[in-house]
């Protein structure tokens, strides 16, 4: 492709080369076990704490547990695409990189703009609730904590700390990242073994409640896509109401792809990627369907609260001093995701401005810590912002599809690289290709459809704005571009 083109690619070895040449890198210093404590880290939170009792409610009655089945297994689809290259591409850009490499400039600006989404929005989301879990369980004022507050005070200072951690350095921020997910996976466990003992079989039954229509669609931009272009009737539970939840839930499991950003810091990316990949969601996969199998054995789907499900159901057969150990578990857990999403912001950060896609001083690695100090910085500015004053509820479902969007084209790379490069040394390969990348594009596809119309404008004007930042900075400055120039004049 020619120098200005803005389908050019860049070749996998200046990748590799990227990250064993002299210039600045990052350290290599996680093994597979730290890639999957930061996996857990960053997909046990929001999820099992509240969607859970949600759709449980509304969507799929006892079974919710499958809706979480469901959603995992399109989450693993895009796992093993992701091992593929997040094996053979070790990098900090992770699906950016991987798109980069081989449809093209513009396509993986848009993935890296669509990450950015995901997770600054992720993060806001999460220490909001975070602050809303701290200030239920210590009784602070509702001024400056939770959702009803004027200014969220709770959730801008456990950015700010976090962000702190994530700038002193990966080996900091992975002591305090274990440690966390050690704290809320015992919790989890907790909850299932004392939680057991409290199940009715009646309150499972029915385990599919049959399909019924529900009361209003609302406004047309409240609808699922699907639903919008077809004009079929919505229904809660049976079939329908399963796949609603799945679509739902799925932002519980949104976030593993955090630890394909962490290749380039990987001790044997080659052994260690496709175990920190598929170890973390096999993990959160068991974890969500017993604990939501026990949760709708304790309580009748009907009576589950939707605020606070696990700890209310506690509650509700007597065990009050659970709950507080259910809300701990919820504020380590949001703290260990919050930190998850910040490294991986920084991450592609300085991945996009080792490129040129980005101005080169914001990704520049700190000399002490050897992390990119001031994107960091920037990025908990971005987040704190958008915690402090922005009610985030109605924007929670764009950090679905801001995942699975990026699922989408990492799919669409294994099909393309196992095309043009076929030669490339691929230390882990995904199984039954194309057939699992295919069925991993369908999915995601599918899922992307049933979420609600007004999601898709707001992504639309979000990739809109992004587009305007890359014609007007990246396409001109990009290092592929002059690269490209030099070579044709030599």
């Amino acid at each position: 492709m020619g120098n200005s083109s803005i389908l050019r690619t860049k070749r996998v070895e200046t990748v590799l080369e990227q990250d064993e040449g002299g210039g600045q890198h990052l350290t290599k210093r996680l093994k597979a076990r730290d890639l999957v404590g930061f996996g857990v880290g960053i997909v046990i939170g929001t999820g099992i704490f509240t969607l859970t009792g949600i759709q449980a409610k509304e969507n799929a009655g006892p079974g919710i547990v499958v809706s979480f089945l469901i959603a995992g297994v399109v989450a693993l689809l895009a796992a093993l695409c992701y091992a593929e290259l997040a094996a053979a591409v070790p990098t900090a850009g992770s699906s950016y990189t991987y798109a980069y490499t081989t449809i093209g400039e513009v396509f993986a600006w848009i993935i890296a703009w669509d990450l950015v989404l995901e997770f600054a929005l992720g993060a806001a989301v999460v220490s909001r609730g975070w602050s809303g879990y701290l200030q239920e369980l210590l009784g602070l004022p509702e001024t400056f904590f939770g959702e009803n507050s004027v200014v969220n005070l709770g959730a801008v200072a456990i950015v700010v700390v976090l962000a702190v951690v994530a700038a002193l350095g990966i080996r900091e921020s992975k002591w305090l990242t274990n440690l966390l997910v050690a704290v809320k996976v015992l919790i989890c466990i907790f909850v299932v073994i004392a939680g057991f003992f409290f199940v009715k079989v009646a309150n499972l039954t029915p385990f599919f409640p049959p399909a019924t229509p529900k009361e209003s669609a609302g406004a047309w931009h409240q609808q699922p896509l699907w639903q919008a272009l077809s004009g079929v009737q919505p229904v809660a539970y049976g079939v329908g109401g399963l796949l609603v939840a799945a679509a739902v839930v799925f932002f519980a499991y949104s976030g593993f792809e955090a630890v394909a950003n962490l290749g380039e810091e990987s001790q044997n990316p080659g052994r260690d990627m496709p175990r920190g990949l598929i170890g973390t969601l096999v993990a959160c996969g068991l974890l969500y369907m017993l604990v939501s199998l026990v949760l709708t054995g304790m309580v009748k789907y009907t009576d589950i609260s939707e605020g606070a499900p696990i700890s209310d159901a506690f509650k509700q057969v007597g065990l009050g001093w659970a709950a507080v150990l259910v809300g701990i578990a919820a504020i380590a857990g949001l703290s260990s995701v919050i930190l998850v999403e910040i490294v991986a912001l920084g991450r592609i950060g300085y991945a996009l401005s080792r490129d040129r896609l980005l101005p080169p001083s914001l990704g520049k690695l700190n000399e002490r810590y050897n992390t990119p100090v001031r994107m960091t910085i920037l990025i908990a500015i971005l987040i704190s912002a958008l915690a402090a004053f922005i009610p985030l509820t109605a924007l929670s479902e764009m950090v679905s599809i801001g995942t699975l969007f990026a699922f989408l084209v990492v799919s669409i790379a294994v099909l393309v690289l196992r095309r043009t490069r076929p030669d490339m040394e691929r230390p882990f390969k995904t199984p039954l290709v194309p057939v699992v990348p295919i069925l991993s594009a369908v999915t995601c596809l599918g899922l992307m459809a049933s979420l609600e119309v007004g999601t898709w404008l707001r992504f639309v004007v979000w990739l809109a704005v992004g587009m305007i930042i890359y014609f007007a900075y990246g396409r001109r400055h990009a290092v592929v571009g002059h690269e490209s120039a030099s070579s044709s004049r030599s």
